[in-house]
């Protein structure tokens, strides 16, 4: 017990550490009376919003008494989660193994192995919970899962939530509650943290979703059915999911967008021409998706705020996302896309 103890006084101190992270307000874009925001989670100390579920993830684990001093932590990520995971594993003088698909990004690799973390490829992401299950068997470990436990380990009705940070900084802005507010799903957890923070503080905000293409959220939602699948990984790194996951809650979700994979990257691109700030593909997802809530609202004649979030930072996609040959192979022309967002700035 005193171990477990100190492992959370130490995640608990690395909170009391950091800073919240900052929302910024894009200028220039051709919309009246719209205002539209990011909230920058790449400032944080791993790089990206899994630090904020991998903190949570870890205090679930800790205090539901499944990790103890000497446990192999085992997770299932694409990336980000993983190196988040990684850096608290470590913290904490803990083996981690990340079951992920070969073809992440290496630089998300590197960092997994600088926090000390050990990568097990496989090939597809459809593969990934099922040999994660068995990599914890293996070892005798503790599979993390956050794919299942993402919704519930997160506290939504506050402790410095993402949607308690986010909607307190939005206290001061012309339109201090928001219209929208625009999340992809990886998990599903933050925008259940969103969705039901919004309903326990009474707020006229709508929750949309946004999912790339080849992902079974979006046909879950629409269709009623948490069992359908998707035969294939997403091409947006991070989001997207080849099946309904557990953390994912479509009663809090007011509306959901299908967003092209090329036009999530075309739009990761236009925030970097537009900001000079370089972001991932999942906040190209929801960018998107947040410039066509602000078209209907304008063509609606409605004013007021959108907020959404920048997931992470796009200098772990140097040599994939923002290497125009790698674009072109795997997503082919984002030219078409990159037209249509040029109207949207002055």
């Amino acid at each position: 017990m005193n171990w477990v103890s100190d492992a959370i006084a130490k995640i608990n101190a690395d909170y009391q550490r950091s800073a919240d992270t900052h929302l910024i307000k894009l200028e220039g874009l051709n919309f009246r009376g719209i205002d539209i925001y990011l909230k920058d989670e790449s400032t944080h100390p791993t790089g990206s919003l899994k630090h904020r579920l991998a903190r949570s993830l870890f205090l679930y684990a800790l205090c539901n008494g499944k990790i103890k001093q000497g446990t192999t932590v085992v997770e299932a990520s694409s990336g980000s989660t993983a190196v988040s995971e990684a850096y608290f594993a470590r913290m904490l003088g803990l083996p981690f193994i990340a079951v992920m698909p070969s073809s992440t990004a290496q630089s998300k690799i590197r960092q997994i192995e600088q926090y000390g973390g050990q990568c097990h490829f496989v090939a597809c992401a459809t593969r990934m919970h099922d040999e994660a299950v068995n990599v914890a068997q293996q070892v005798q470990g503790h599979f993390m899962d956050q794919f299942l436990y993402a919704e519930r380990a997160t506290d939504w009705r506050g402790s410095n939530n993402i949607a308690e940070s986010m909607f307190g900084q939005m206290a001061l802005e012309p339109h201090p509650v928001p219209h929208t507010v625009v999340m992809s799903a990886g998990t599903g957890g933050t925008s259940a943290t969103i969705g039901r923070y919004i309903r326990y503080q009474g707020l006229d905000t709508q929750l949309v979703v946004v999912d790339p293409e080849y992902s079974a959220f979006y046909d879950g939602y629409t269709n009623k059915d948490s069992s359908i699948t998707i035969g294939r990984g997403s091409r947006i790194e991070g989001i997207g999911r080849p099946r309904v996951e557990a953390s994912f809650q479509p009663d809090v979700i007011d509306a959901m967008l299908k967003v092209p994979d090329a036009a999530s990257v075309a739009t990761m691109h236009w925030l970097a021409q537009q900001t000079g700030r370089k972001a991932g593909p999942s906040t190209g997802t929801n960018l998107w998706g947040v410039l066509q809530v602000a078209k209907a609202m304008q063509a609606n004649h409605e004013a007021g705020s959108i907020v959404t979030l920048m997931c992470d930072g796009g200098e772990r996609y140097q040599d994939t996302y923002y290497n125009p040959e790698w674009v072109a192979r795997e997503l082919g022309d984002i030219e078409r896309y990159l037209n249509e967002l040029s109207v949207f700035s002055s």
